[in-house]
This record gives structure tokens, sequence and C-alpha cells, in this order.
């Protein structure tokens, strides 16, 4: 052994440097170099005293600080006082056989002596040891810091050293020891180098590391490494010094995973997940063939894994990858008899890695997981801003719409129902606006879908139905001499599941004082065809009680006309797609062919109401060769804007005032 090191441990391996306790004598204090019996300097390379140094330096606060070194005495290191009874031969014999590897250096860093210990430990006679510098054999002068705290040591300026190093021993392994510099008693003018072998503790930290950010399942880095990593690559440090300053993940999920444990046994299913991980290793290690690192293949957990590309070259890369993954996967996998078949969704994203967070990139993985697996599963889908800002308003909206039924926001506007007949208004529509603070004038479809999923269409249903039966009967109060308008209301399939609707009709009918036959109530066609029990009853009852029901968008749901004529409807209101296959002019004015299957389909379909005794509605009546056509097979009722698109209440009484129409 002569001193040849690999250099400082990293500054994860070392103890944290703390300094307790200094002798500070400034008095004392020299230039470095120039005092009589001053340590040697430091190598070439190495930074004056005081200079900071990131480094494996540790103090030890446990000893106490040493005191000014008085000067050398003749004998020093070889008659030390000893307790009473006891002879300095002893205390050779103790240190010389100790199995504590050790050395005695004097203050300017040279060995006096050493045990056998640090000769068997460093693989050289112990005896070559003498005369040699200590912080050359166990190389102390790697680096700034250590090298400044070993001089202090020497100086007897600071209490205790300690710091790791990886030396090479002589039959080329590498040796992990521990270093700790003592001073010895001031009257020895020495210190006192003990040197620990810490491989084996090191190995057993590194097992352990080891278990702790892998997959016991497929032996993959667990969730855990795999942010340490991603956290990583995203400091500056990590992209600025070359590589393209990009980043892509992979974020897959097994389609259907759940069903292999639920009917086979997680045995068998975490045999799946180790075979899905070899095939994703396999997939990373070809990806990485053309690129200095493979992909980092990670098990998140569950049928979860991710594959990080750090220095991505762009979307094509991941888009690359991502279709090998599927493809590796489509094969079947042979598990001791059990043939199985499975697919995977792949959330794709692929950004710069400035600006990028770990937590903001996961966000946007496992938004496009999702989206394909909306998508029929089985495929990657990249990431879309457009797309996913859609689903952050969307998730916005979702979060306030109870408050904003509280805070007022919604409003009703109201199209007209016109008569084909005469043209004259016989009631309209009420429809709800959202008001939102920061989105603007909303209509129903941005909000509805989302009310009908968290249940609020309850309470917002509830609230436009008293609104638009007030308003009714305030125009019926109004316009005395003109004819009652009735008020359509569209209602959700939920509002007669979650809420008593027919006490809610009764209640609001009463106080407002409206007139039940001036209520309709809106039901979509898929929500009406086919209703048993509680919906069928609460239809009954409504009817019963005056209250007219219409089927909406009828012709484009389930069309069951064998319950056509069991369900206490009285309005059927034809989908506009049908419509607009009378339309003979386009809305510039210019010609347009009519549909014919369209004429007969929609002829047809008011033939069979009148015989029902049904009335029937066209929605979405624009030009009035559309009114014509309509008119001419017996429709009985328009709305469009042909007549008027949908108005605030004021305008209403304005046209219940002049008894004009259209109002545009």
């Amino acid at each position: 052994m002569s001193g040849t090191s690999e250099g400082p441990a990293p500054a994860g391996d070392l103890v944290r440097p703390t300094v307790t306790e200094r002798h500070i004598d400034t008095s004392s204090r020299t230039s470095t170099g120039s005092s009589p019996g001053s340590p040697p300097g430091p190598p070439p390379g190495a930074t004056s005293l005081g200079a900071a140094s990131p480094g494996a330096t540790s103090l030890d606060a446990s000893a106490p600080a040493a005191a000014p070194a008085p000067p050398a005495s003749p004998g020093a290191l070889t008659d030390p006082p000893v307790p009473d009874g006891t002879s300095p031969r002893a205390f050779q014999a103790a240190f010389a056989t100790a199995p504590l590897a050790m050395a005695v250096v004097d203050r300017d860093g040279t060995v006096v002596t050493a045990n056998e210990s640090l000769g068997a430990l460093l693989g050289v006679d112990s005896r070559s040891f003498a005369g040699r510098s200590a912080s050359e054999l166990v190389d102390l002068a790697s680096d700034v810091r250590t090298w400044h705290a070993y001089r202090e040591v020497l100086r007897g300026r600071q209490a205790r050293l300690r710091c790791t190093r990886r030396l090479k021993h002589p039959d080329g392994h590498s040796l992990w020891v521990q270093i700790t510099v003592t001073p010895l008693p001031p009257q020895e003018q020495a210190v006192l180098v003990s040197v620990a072998d810490i491989g084996p503790r090191r190995e057993l930290q590194a097992r352990l590391r080891h278990l702790q950010m892998h997959d016991p399942v497929t032996r993959l880095p667990n969730r855990t490494l795999f942010f340490e990593r991603l956290t990583a690559a995203l400091e500056a440090e990590a992209y600025e010094e070359g590589g393209t300053g990009r980043i892509g993940l992979c974020y897959l999920d097994l389609d259907g995973f759940k069903a292999v444990n639920d009917t086979l046994g997680h045995r068998v299913g975490d045999r799946l997940l180790a075979a899905v991980a070899e095939r994703l290793t396999r997939c990373a290690d070809e990806a990485g063939q053309t690129r200095a690192a493979a992909p980092l293949v990670a098990r998140l957990g569950g049928d979860e894994f991710a594959l990080l590309v750090e220095d991505s070259t762009g979307t094509e890369q991941l888009a690359d990858l991502a279709e090998s993954v599927l493809k590796a996967l489509q094969a079947p996998f042979d598990l001791s008899g059990q043939r199985l078949s499975l697919s995977a969704s792949i959330g794709v994203v692929e950004r710069r890695a400035t600006g990028t967070t770990a937590t903001g990139l996961m966000q946007a993985a496992d938004t496009t997981l999702y989206w394909a697996k909306a998508d029929g599963k089985g495929r990657w889908t990249l990431f879309d801003p457009e797309r996913n800002a859609h689903r952050m308003t969307r998730q916005a909206l979702s979060s306030t719409l109870r408050a904003a039924i509280e805070r007022g926001e919604f409003a009703l506007e109201y199209q007209p129902l016109v008569g084909m007949e005469d043209g004259g208004v016989h009631g309209v529509e009420a429809l709800v606006r959202w008001n939102h603070p920061r989105f603007g004038m909303l209509t129903p479809n941005r909000f509805i879908g989302l009310a009908e999923e968290d249940g609020s269409i309850v309470q917002l249903g509830r609230w436009v139905l008293a609104t638009a039966c007030r308003q009714a009967r305030r125009w019926q109060v109004d316009h005395p001499d003109a004819p009652p308008l009735f008020v359509s209301v569209n209602v959700a399939v939920r509002q007669v599941w979650d809420s008593d609707l027919v006490a809610d009709v009764a209640e609001i009918l009463a106080e407002t004082g409206l007139a039940p036959h001036l209520l309709q109530l809106e039901l979509t066609e898929s929500a009406v065809m086919g209703s048993a029990g509680r919906p069928l009853q609460a239809l009954q009852a409504l009817s019963d009680m005056g209250v007219r029901i219409a089927i909406d968008d009828f012709g484009t749901g389930y069309s069951n006309l064998a319950y056509l004529s069991r369900l206490p409807v009285s309005v059927l209101k034809l989908d506009g797609s049908f419509v607009r296959g009378f339309q003979y002019e386009n809305a510039d004015g210019t010609s347009a062919h009519p549909n014919p299957a369209d004429e007969v389909i929609v002829e047809a379909l008011i033939q069979l109401a009148h015989r029902l005794g049904l009335t029937v509605t066209a929605e979405c009546v624009e030009t009035a060769s559309q009114a014509s056509r309509l008119r001419g097979i017996g429709c009985d009722t328009g709305q469009g804007w042909l007549y008027s698109r949908p108005v605030a209440p004021d305008l209403i009484s304005e046209l219940l005032t002049s008894g004009a129409c259209p109002l545009t």
C-alpha cells in the first residue's frame, strides 16, 4: 500500500461536518509554510488554509478541544506517563496488537509508528510506514476541506477529524475505510490516526437500499427510486451541461389486469407482472442501443409502469417507444400452462425540462393515460395541451357548480314555441345560462352534463323549475288580455330518481299560482323510453296532475314505439337533425337540396303521433322553406332561429304586448 486512493467518498456517504470546539489563539498563528515545525504543505493543486470546499470531513464534537501544544520534549513518544503499576511497554504491546488499525503521527504529519492491524488492512508491512507522510498513506490531501481540517488537528486547533475514503488495495480491490484523527495528550506532540474497514457496512447499506428502492415482484425500480431519478433529471444542472434539455415519459397501465387477479389469483397475477416487466426492459434496452443510456423502466404500483426517457429528442422518439411496447405486449404470455393475452394503455408526455416539475409531468401523464383508456384502450395517446385545457376548465366548472347555484350566478332565457298554422306564440322553452365570473356566459351544453354527474342537477333543476313557473305566472298577470303562455322546462332523469319531482312540482305550482296545464316538462327520449318503476310512476302522477310531458330529441334515441303508447306523453319534439333535411335554402340565401328520406321519416312520425293523440314540435326551424314544408305535412309547433333566439324575459313581455313574431 503506497497511498494510492480512488478519491474521497461522495458527499452523500460522508458524515456532516460540525465544528463545536476550537482553540483560537491569534497570537500563536503564523503563516502557513513559513513557520518552523508546521505540517507539510498541501500537494500541488491544494488550496490555501481556510478555503471552503465540499469534502468528506467530519469534526467530531465528542472529544475535548486540544490545548496549545507545548514545546516538544525529547523522548515524549517513547516514555509517556502511565498510571501507577502499568509499564510503558504494556501500552506499546496493546497498541501493537490492537484489532483496530492505528498509527501515531507527529505534528509534522509523519508516521512515527503503526500497528500490525494497519499493515494487514492496507496490505503492506506496518514497519514500512515509519517516516512516511500520513496524508499520502490514507489520502487526506485529496480535497481541500479535509486537508485543511487535518492540518488544524495537527496544530492542536481542532478537536477531531473523521472522514471516509476509498483506497485501492495492492491486490486491486477497493477498500472503503473511515479515518479518525485524534490528538494525543499535549506533551506527546502527536496525533493518533485510526483506520476502520467499513466495506461490509457499506455493502449492507447498498443491499438495504436496493431492497428499499426496487419492487420485489418485478425487481424493477419502484416508485421511490423513479421519482428520485425524475427529480434529478429535472434539476437544472442535469440538462444545462450538454444533452437535449428535454424529457419524455410513457405512463403505462395494463387493461383488464384486475380480472386476472380475480379469476386466477394473485400468484398468477404477480408472475404476469414479472413477465410484463421483462418485455418492457427489453424494449427499453433496444431503444437505448443507439443512445448513451436506455430509458428507465419502473413499476409505480399495481399494474402501472413508467418508462422515463432523459434527454429525449422529441415526440417521435416517445411515440416509437410506445409503439414498441404495445407490440411487445401483444404476444400471449405462457405462465405454467396458463396462456394469457392482454393489452395496455399508454399516456405519452414529451416536453422541455425547463419549467417542468415532477408533479406536473406525472399529472400530464396520468391525464393522457386516462384519455387513452377513454378512447378505447390498447393504444397510446400523446398529451394535448388544448384538450387538457378543456379538461381543466371542466374540472373548474364542476368544482364551483354547487356554490354558483347558491350565489345566484344562473339565469333563464326563453325561446318562443310558435304555432305553425297561425304563427302565434303558444309557449316558451326555458333555457338556463351560467354567468360564470371567469368564463363568461355559458350555455347548458357546458355544464348540464357536469351537474348530472355530481348530482347538483337536482338543486339546479329545482331552481330552474321554480324560476320558470314564477316568470310564466308573472307574464299571465302582466298581460291578462293575451292568451297565457305555457312554459316548457327540461328535466334530467336523475331529478326523478334523486328527488321527489312530483312533490316539487306540486309545491312550486301552488306557490306560484301557475295552472298545471301551463307547465310542460321535457325529458330526453333515452330517459323516457323503457322507463319503469319510479320514473314511470312519477310521469304518470305528473300527467294526472295536468302537467304536460314532452319527449325531447325524438328520433335519435331508442325509438321504442311499443313504449310510446303506454307512456303519459302528450308532445313529441323532433330532433333538429331531421328538420335540417327540409332546408331548401341556406342561411346565406343560397339554394340547398332537401333530404327526401328525412321528409318521409318526419311525415310518418307526425302521422303516427297524431294517430296516438300527440302533438309534434319541430326543433331548429331556421328557414321559411322549412316552416312551409313542416306546416304542409301537419307539424303543430315550430321552434328555432326563424322565429327567435333565446331571449331575456322582458323581450317576451314585448312580444306579448305587440303580438309580433319573429323577434329577430
